[in-house]
């Protein structure tokens, strides 16, 4: 990891007709970190997410993916952008009538020229990195939860992005299966050098993989604090943020 941010978000507000989710947020995404966006139900961690990998335009102010406003791209320039990321969603989202292999490999048939063979080339090495490249031929229902996680960010990351936005990746997995997707994110953040923005609310998890955490305030619709977990947990001067990663009941969350 280094200083150098390849994400910005900048004074953004999102806002569903006349509700506004979030306002006025502004933090950066360091190239190669993990950073983890966390808050309790209704802080807006989807919706952050959302316009973050560009499926939602801001209300208000900017997202700019390696310099690049994904808000207001169009066209080839959009495209361009999105060709720089990675999402891996809560579900997996693999289709289940496509084999393991035809899943991965179905950003390469949307964005480039290439020959079947290449395409299932490149979709194997990706599924060997994450260890499944046994299991290429398998329909997904045929697969462990577990399995249908790692498939999915070998789909996320068969463009060879520079940042992987992955939504609740330890949701419904065993504590063991979890570890081990902990342990794949860390191996390919070091090896890669990849960027993750992972949205998760699995205290384990963020202990094990975050650099930096992204606590939301639900009540004031926008950052609570940035830090480390560690720092988070022990130094927060806010104790709803001390609570939280302590798992104290208390009356004042950050909801």
């Amino acid at each position: 990891m280094n200083n150098d941010p390849i994400i910005r978000v900048e004074n953004f507000t999102a806002a569903y007709k006349e509700t506004v989710i979030l306002a006025n947020v502004t933090f950066e995404v360091n190239r190669g970190e993990v950073f983890v966006i966390l808050g309790g139900s209704g802080s807006g961690k989807s919706t952050l997410l959302k316009h973050m990998i560009g499926l939602y335009k801001p209300a208000s102010g900017r997202i700019l993916i390696d310099g690049e406003d994904i808000g207001t791209a169009e066209g080839e320039d959009r495209l361009r952008i999105l060709q720089k990321i990675g999402v891996m969603y809560q579900s997996g989202a693999l289709f289940g009538s496509m084999t393991l292999l035809e899943n991965v490999c179905l950003p390469l048939e949307e964005f480039t020229d290439l020959p079947l063979e290449a395409m299932n080339l490149i979709g194997m090495m990706n599924l060997k990195v994450v260890g499944l490249h046994a299991f290429a031929n398998l329909m997904p229902a045929e697969l462990s939860g577990g399995m249908k996680k790692r498939a999915a960010i070998a789909r996320a990351m068969v463009l060879d992005p520079l940042i992987l936005f992955l939504d609740e990746p330890s949701a419904g997995l065993d504590p063991i299966t979890s570890a081990e997707l902990d342990q794949l994110i860390l191996r390919l953040t070091h090896s890669l050098g990849i960027t993750f923005v992972v949205v998760t609310h699995e205290l384990a998890s963020i202990f094990a993989i975050a650099d930096r955490v992204l606590m939301l305030d639900g009540r004031v619709k926008g950052v609570g604090e940035i830090g480390t977990p560690v720092y988070l947990r022990d130094h927060s001067d806010k104790a709803w943020i001390r609570h939280f990663f302590n798992r104290e009941v208390t009356s004042e969350v950050g909801t």
